[in-house]
């Protein structure tokens, strides 16, 4: 199916290349040698734009407002960036900012067009209205957040706490933990629960708009004004520049903000939830962040830990999302996951945090071809599971530590995508291939006797094997044993060390 396609690139060269590949595959292509142009490009087709391919090698490197601005534009249509494989860092913050995809320069024309054509399945799936990008609606709970682990029950009970409170609430964690859900979950559960849910993200807006966008204009009403009565979610709170943080001391101190161009203050009757992915302390330390506002906003801190640090909620978090978007792309039934995809993202360790395990589900889902979602389905994550794992043979202390790859990080960063998921998390019901306690061990034989401890044991270790994909480091330390001590019970039950996975339960 044809398809119009804006490629934005400052080479010629590359353009004149790129152009043709992707007409040779039927698309018609718009091009623009600057982002400013290309922008402006957008502006006038973005309803008939299905995908946007960006070049992010340019000297004075990526501006990061041009992914947000498109996405202003229309945000149900990808970006796919582009970069040399020394650019790491740029494509880092190209895909923090919005990024769909990233192609390494050279690029290959199947690598090319393979990921027009997913990111033009998605933009359809967007177009019928079955985007997963919708905004989060408004009766997310605490039921919504999946706190299988004791860190995110911690999450859950301080967050229920803060809910009968007015104080502000400061949400700590890595980019992608799923601090929004939780400052829902907190509005839902407040007094102000009738009342709007109001977000703002600091790093999506040029610092010249962003005193008017939270503050409001003679020509703007702000973001303070619209959550009047109810919460106001500032994202990214590190980011806010020094005007804009005196102006929201006043409004904590004064409960009135000051409009641009008018003497008079307005009451401000807002409740403050704010997050940050940086240490605001060592903000405050460096001069970047004021220590008097610190003080007033740094009430009540929830930290959230990355999702490396709490592995057993991943196996629920898959099972959701797999229900939700099986129900969203509106398949006859819910998606299978087999037992060795489970493993596979088990044993990740998601740089991307919560919404990179969102994003590559989702992806899965959307361009899944059978009735279940199968190690080939993440064909990126294997790569990098397979690389990690050829890497640490034969090193033990190697082993024990997963550092992604530069390529990894922004591979990543991909679920940093400024238009966030639809809907929380749903109740983990279904989604697995067998019942929903296939990775429950029985305690019990046939005849209702507790079974024999070495019985349970061979297969709990069997278990994680399968569970960690061999990692035998990984493997020991979950089971909280020595790695001596895990050879030689291989050896008792007759597991071959060289591939433990071979006899895996």
């Amino acid at each position: 199916m044809t398809a119009q396609i804006l490629l934005i690139d400052e080479d010629a060269a590359e353009r004149r290349s790129m152009k043709a590949a992707i007409e040779a595959h039927g698309h018609a292509v718009h091009v623009a040698d600057t982002a400013p142009a290309g922008v402006e490009l957008f502006r006038r087709h973005a309803e008939q734009i299905g995908v946007v391919v960006l070049d992010v090698t340019a000297a004075d490197g990526l501006n990061p407002s041009v992914i947000p601005m498109l996405a202003e534009i229309n945000a149900g249509v990808p970006v796919i960036v582009c970069t040399t494989e020394g650019a790491t860092e740029t494509a880092l913050n190209a895909v923090r900012a919005g990024a769909f995809d990233f192609l390494v320069k050279p690029i290959a024309q199947e690598r090319l067009i393979g990921a027009i054509e997913s990111a033009l399945k998605i933009h359809r799936t967007s177009q019928q209205g079955r985007t997963p990008r919708r905004a989060r609606s408004g009766s997310v709970s605490f039921s919504d957040v999946v706190a299988a682990s004791a860190a995110m029950s911690r999450v859950v009970e301080l967050g229920r706490r803060a809910a009968q409170s007015m104080i502000p609430v400061m949400l700590e964690g890595e980019a992608g933990v799923g601090k929004e859900l939780v400052a829902r979950a907190i509005h839902a559960a407040s007094d102000r629960s009738s009342r709007p849910f109001v977000s703002v993200n600091c790093n999506a807006i040029t610092p010249a708009q962003i005193e008017d966008v939270l503050f409001g204009s003679e020509t703007q009403t702000g973001k303070v004004a619209e959550a009047e009565g109810g919460t106001l979610f500032i994202e990214e709170i590190s980011e806010l520049p020094p005007v804009g943080q005196m102006r929201l001391l006043e409004v904590v101190q004064s409960g009135e903000v000051h409009r641009s161009g008018q003497a008079k203050p307005l009451k401000a009757n807002v409740r403050l939830v704010l997050a940050t992915n940086k240490d605001l302390i060592e903000e405050v330390k460096a001069g970047r962040f004021r220590e008097d506002l610190y003080y007033r906003v740094n009430v009540f801190p929830i930290t959230i830990a990355a999702l490396r640090r709490r592995k057993e909620d991943i196996p629920h978090l898959i099972r959701a999302f797999v229900e939700r978007f099986s129900l969203e792309q509106r398949l006859p039934r819910t998606l299978q996951v087999e037992s060795s995809a489970l493993a596979l993202l088990t044993s990740f360790d998601w740089p991307g945090n919560t919404r990179q395990l969102e994003n590559a589900i989702f992806r899965a889902v959307v361009l899944a071809e059978g009735t279940s979602l199968k190690e080939s389905e993440f064909p990126q994550i294997v790569a990098q599971v397979t690389s990690h794992r050829g890497a640490t043979v034969g090193s033990e202390a190697q082993a024990a530590v997963y550092e992604p790859s530069p390529i990894a990080k922004v591979q990543a960063a991909l679920a940093e995508r400024a238009a966030s998921f639809s809907g929380g998390p749903s109740a983990p019901s279904t989604g697995f291939n067998g019942s929903a306690s296939g990775n429950v061990i029985v305690s019990t034989d046939e005849a209702g006797n507790v079974r024999k401890l070495a019985e349970i044991e061979e297969e709990l270790i069997r278990f994680a094997l399968k569970f960690y994909r061999g990692q035998m480091s990984q493997v020991a330390r979950k089971l909280g044993i020595g790695r001596s001590t895990l050879y030689r019970k291989l050896k008792d039950y007759g597991i071959d060390p060289d591939d433990p996975q071979k006899d895996a339960a």
